[in-house]
């Protein structure tokens, strides 16, 4: 597996801001990384929650020294409501969310979130609930999954791959990640070199379908907006161009329509050259960021 570094952890910090103390939320903890950097630079203290059973396990691990000043849970990022309210928190000093794809999920064994190797075709990020991406595929019309690879994968050729893949699984059952890419790339139209792996987009989108990553994100940056203390900050860092416009949007709306924040970034922040270095991944990666405002209906932002 590669070593987990967290995307963007310098721009988080400066923007939350957590040298001043207080309670922090770290919505997609992942392997721990952010969450470490938050306590060292002055958290008092961070929950944080994770759909990914196995992620947790392994922050629980990188968090040891700091156990007395975090929580984890395991639980999905849009149930902060109930996880606060469990817990008698009414408000917090920041919220982050990384709504990436971790290392271990891309990496692990068994995940079936990457073509690079022939496994089980998974792709769950909760292991413990909701069918696999082959349960998915096998069960699915072909017009839905032609709309559903063009949508969340915005993929052109989304009519020639549904119809492979039913005329494939109408063969054999479609069970691993190698069937899968050879099926795409079979049925996408190329020509030389290419930047991308053709079954890039529709893996995106599998990926996307299986997790609901999309379903109640607006709703769920609402709900964080609502706990922040006055003064308190939102970081939100996407990974592809559907979640970053649901962000964006959502923040924009917070801001001119609701007067609730003031949005501290114009434009998404993106990894300098340095980070892309070390840290190749990251090179999708965009950072938005909105500050709670002291009363509702005061000026908004820039």
């Amino acid at each position: 597996m590669s070593i987990h570094e967290p995307v963007l952890t310098t721009e988080a910090l400066t923007h939350l801001a957590p040298g001043r103390g207080g309670l922090f939320l770290d919505c997609t903890v992942g392997l721990g990384g952010h969450t470490r950097a938050l306590l060292e630079a002055g958290a008092s203290r961070v929950i944080g929650l994770d759909r990914d059973a196995d992620a947790l396990a392994i922050a629980a691990d990188t968090l040891s020294t700091f156990k007395e000043r975090v929580e984890l849970v395991h639980a999905d990022y849009r149930s902060i409501a109930d996880v606060l309210a469990e817990r008698k928190i009414e408000s917090i000093d920041g919220a982050l969310a990384d709504l990436g794809v971790s290392s271990l999920q891309l990496d692990g064994d068994g995940r079936g979130f990457s073509f690079r190797r022939d496994e089980p075709l998974d792709m769950r990020m909760d292991r413990s609930a909701g069918p696999t991406a082959a349960d998915l595929i096998a069960e699915t019309g072909e017009v839905e999954l032609a709309n559903i690879i063009f949508e969340f994968g915005e993929e052109r050729h989304s009519r020639r791959i549904a119809r492979a893949l039913v005329d494939a699984r109408g063969e054999e059952p479609i069970a691993t990640t190698g069937q899968l890419a050879e099926i795409v790339r079979r049925a996408v139209p190329t020509r030389g070199w290419q930047r991308i792996d053709p079954a890039t987009r529709t893996f995106q989108a599998l990926r996307i379908w299986v997790n609901g990553e999309l379903d109640g994100l607006d709703t769920f940056l609402r709900s964080v907006v609502d706990r922040l203390r006055a003064g308190g900050r939102l970081v939100v860092i996407s990974f592809h161009s559907l979640e970053d416009r649901i962000v964006k949007h959502t923040f924009r709306a917070l801001e001119r329509t609701d007067a609730l924040v003031r949005v501290l970034t114009k434009r998404p922040l993106v990894p300098g050259d340095e980070e892309l270095a070390r840290n190749p991944r990251a090179r999708s990666a965009k950072l938005r960021a909105a500050e709670r405002l002291a009363i509702a209906g005061a000026a908004g932002g820039e």
